[in-house]
């Protein structure tokens, strides 16, 4: 597995597996690896000849009162799991290396920046937007793997792809999940005992709607049984529940009569979880 530190050594990596006829996927992350990651780099593989992980907490998408500086690494730990992986390099930038001096060029998608996580986090999407768009020149993969369990941010790169016309394939994941069902997260560890036993009711409350949604009743009724839901996580403060359409994020209104995503944001304390599912009335 080669480590590539730099923009160079990783651009000359790709340059030689190109030249010789193979495909390349990639898989950002901002590192702290777990099963949900692991899981992405496995469909890389069967999509690529070749694997990249990216690993690098961007200073970017974090806004003044949130994680950056308590944000988990474990630099060793997450090379020695891609390594068992097969992963064929890994990128591992510090951020002057991926920012330089004086850089102020940025990539935006406004629509889908503007809301949801986007109204809570502003300018946040911009730094996601920006340091994907940045990872793809660097990289030049045929394929990225992005989980769905950061839904609107699979959307906002799915449409920035194709709206600046790159050329690769955004290809999905679903959301790995514990055994209770709580989505796997890199915060996850930061929860207290009380409120990791409480964070799984935000997978049973995406049950809830799944089942409720197959009789197509109102959006109303739906975020009113979610949060019903929600409230038996007395600890958790829910930030928002939002019910749109799952391939535009678009707000709805009047019955359920078409697929649709849910998207939680809950917060324990000082950590913030997101989970979302898509639902669907019944054929």
């Amino acid at each position: 597995m080669i480590i590539c530190r730099t923009k160079a050594e990783m651009r000359e990596a790709v340059r030689g597996w190109k030249r010789a006829g193979e495909t390349v996927g990639v898989v950002p992350t901002m590192g702290y690896l777990h099963e949900g990651h692991l899981g992405l780099v496995r469909m890389a593989r069967q999509k690529a000849d070749r694997v990249v992980a990216t690993i690098f907490v961007n200073p970017t998408q974090f806004g003044p009162n949130e994680d950056l500086t308590t944000y988990p690494r474990d630099e060793a730990r997450d090379l020695a799991l891609l390594e068992a992986e097969g992963t064929d390099a890994v990128f591992l930038p510090n951020v002057e290396e991926m920012y330089g001096a004086g850089g102020d060029t940025f990539v935006e998608v406004p629509g889908l920046s503007a809301i949801l996580q986007g109204a809570l986090r502003p300018g946040h999407f911009r730094g996601v937007s920006t340091v994907v768009t940045k990872l793809f020149n660097i990289v030049t993969p045929d394929f990225a793997v992005f989980g769905e369990k950061d839904y609107q941010q699979l959307t906002l790169i799915r449409q920035m792809v194709r709206d600046l016309d790159m050329p690769l394939e955004i290809v999905p994941h679903k959301t790995v999940r514990e055994a209770d069902g709580l989505a796997m997260s890199s915060r996850n560890v930061r929860l207290t005992a009380e409120h990791r036993a409480e964070a799984v009711q935000l997978s049973r409350s995406l049950t809830v709607a799944e089942e409720l949604a197959k009789s197509a009743p109102a959006i109303s009724a739906l975020e009113a049984a979610v949060r019903q839901s929600l409230a038996e996580a007395p600890s958790g403060k829910v930030e928002s529940v939002d019910i749109r359409d799952a391939e535009t994020l678009e707000e709805l209104s009047g019955m359920l009569d078409r697929p649709a995503v849910v998207l939680l944001a809950v917060r324990f304390g000082t950590v913030l979880l997101i989970d979302q599912r898509v639902i669907a009335p019944a054929d």
